[in-house]
């Protein structure tokens, strides 16, 4: 039996995580924050032109507007020419269907897509395999402490997406963050839009070269950063 996500709505369509206090995007703009956080802090558009396959990993699916994103850029490429592309996401409190639509329909250019991975939305504990023609989305659903250990493939490039370090720690700890390490593939990289102190000495410590950026809207910083050493310990 899985655990259902405990929503809230702000601004009518904005939706709010009572259990972590936080709400799972910007209110400055969910498809913004996406694109400048997440896609352009892992160089993913120069990325898809340049490999035969990739694989995306993502701590928090939430209504899964990183995927529906990330799937969008890819579709932008000629057939011939996008890599396999293998996403992989973890989530402990899914959304149920309808929540995911009433989250997503502000953006109808991503309700296409959402509506693929919800034509297969039957959760159950562990991982379930969306194929859809052109990716292929492996959602772990359950703690991402356990099941990172099980993950299909590494990872090329990391969403570390976490509801607010404060509210949500077991999300950002070093020994998750390790895991994520050791589930890179050599120089993969990662980013998240968050700058705190603690959350960047575990990716430090983790084994991962960290960098501040830019932060989106109002955040003055974001981290990104890339494996440049062996297996961590």
């Amino acid at each position: 039996m899985t655990e259902k996500a405990e929503l809230e709505w702000r601004n009518e369509d904005v939706p709010f995580s009572s259990r972590f206090d936080d709400t799972y995007f910007s209110k400055a703009g969910g498809r913004e924050e996406t694109n400048y956080v997440f896609v352009e802090g892992n160089g993913l558009e120069q990325r898809m032109t340049q490999v035969s396959s990739l694989v995306v990993a993502e701590l928090g699916f939430g209504s899964g507007l990183n995927f529906y994103e990330t799937v969008l850029h890819l579709r932008r490429l000629p057939k011939d020419t996008r890599p396999a592309l293998t996403f992989i996401s973890f989530e402990l409190y899914p959304m149920a269907e309808e929540e995911i639509r009433k989250t997503i329909r502000p953006w109808p250019e991503l309700m296409p897509i959402a509506e693929e991975v919800l034509c297969h939305w039957q959760l159950k504990q562990g991982w379930m395999e969306v194929a859809l023609e052109d990716v292929t989305l492996c959602l772990g659903v359950g703690d991402a402490n356990e099941l990172i250990k099980t993950m299909p493939k590494a990872a090329d490039a990391w969403y570390l997406d976490g509801f607010n370090p404060s509210k949500n720690p077991e999300l950002w700890s070093e020994e998750l963050l390790r895991a994520v390490f050791d589930q890179t593939n050599e120089q993969g990289t990662f980013a998240t839009y968050t700058a705190a102190g603690w959350v960047r000495r575990n990716l430090q410590a983790a084994g991962f070269a960290v960098e501040r950026a830019k932060g989106f809207g109002t955040k003055r910083e974001m981290l990104k950063g890339r494996k440049i050493a062996g297996p961590s310990s």
